[in-house]
């Protein structure tokens, strides 16, 4: 054991997204643009949903909780990466890299449980609405809440522990802004080859059967509505609706990353951004314009920052 510590690496080179100093600064300035509306769109969601009454129920408890995970799945690595952005040599250390495999891992998997728990929730309140409050009361809500990040731990330590104890002794550079499993794991010293297409498969495999559930979930929750024609139905047809955009551009990248792992493509590098940056950006523009009472509830939020910062705004008269 004393040998493999001496013989790991100490850190890891990211080669980033690009090697242009114009596309650099470029790229600095439009994902500091979008990190920074991602921040404050789902911290406006999540502060909405706590501030209002009317919002106090299971539907937006689960989208406060999504918002509260974009914003971890949105910072595990984009501060780093736009630090990077000036670094002429971007590099990590091991620990860090073992950091961000493990939060990355740990939101992702705790998202997609949280997905299919919104999903179970629309099911129950469109296909099941006389038992709707009885099945989805606030004890099952923060159980489903708890699940769903008590899945992304279990998940998340299962992929560390497959790559802790490999020896790390050589190669350290990553074709990467950040450290993910795929490519960590083909910079061990032995041929994992097998084991890592097994272990990585996996979470690929997961995350297409949950998406092939939630598809199914979705069209019986859009054959329900389609039975019944009214006000109420095009309101929860919006709602799914914007709910299937967010599952859609959740789990198609990371379906295509870990079914098919070790492909070394620049597009797994685009939807490596695609979904730790847009996704979480898109989701409180998605929610809110899909959705009325969000929306209102956002804009009464807003108007009323607005005025109260302009009564306790110090006024001062010429003299």
């Amino acid at each position: 054991m004393e040998g493999f510590n001496h013989s790991r690496v100490s850190e890891f080179v990211l080669l980033g997204l690009t090697d242009s100093s114009e596309l650099q600064i470029f790229f600095f300035v439009v994902f500091s643009i979008f990190y920074l509306m991602t921040m404050f769109g789902n911290c406006l969601i999540l502060l909405t949903v706590l501030s209002t009454s009317n919002l106090h129920l299971p539907m937006y408890f689960l989208l406060s909780n999504l918002s509260l995970i974009d914003m971890c799945l949105s910072s595990f690595a984009t501060p780093k990466m736009i630090m990077d952005f000036f670094a002429q040599r971007k590099t990590i250390s091991f620990e860090g890299c073992i950091s961000q495999i493990f939060f990355l891992h740990l939101f992702t998997g705790t998202e997609i449980v949280l997905l299919i728990s919104m999903s179970f929730d629309r099911y129950i309140a469109i296909c099941k609405p006389l038992h709707y409050s009885t099945i989805m009361s606030p004890r099952v809500c923060v159980g489903l809440v708890i699940t769903s990040w008590t899945v992304g731990f279990l998940h998340t330590m299962s992929q560390l522990a497959f790559t802790l104890y490999l020896p790390f002794c050589g190669p350290n550079v990553i074709d990467s802004f950040f450290c993910d499993l795929p490519l960590v794991i083909q910079l061990a010293c032995i041929d994992i080859y097998v084991l890592g297409i097994f272990m990585i498969s996996t979470s690929g495999v997961i995350a297409l059967i949950s998406f092939l559930l939630l598809l199914t979930s979705y069209i019986i929750v859009l054959v329900t509505i389609r039975d019944h024609s009214s006000t109420g139905s095009s309101k929860a047809l919006s709602t799914c609706t914007a709910h299937f955009i967010v599952v859609f551009m959740f789990f198609g990248p990371c379906i295509f990353i870990y079914v098919w792992p070790f492909t070394n493509f620049l597009v797994d590098k685009i939807l490596s951004v695609f979904y730790t940056i847009f996704t979480p950006f898109l989701n409180p523009l998605i929610y809110t314009l899909r959705n009325q009472e969000v929306k209102t509830a956002v804009k009464k939020k807003l108007s009323n920052q607005y005025f109260s910062f302009g009564k306790t705004t110090p006024r001062y008269s010429v003299q």
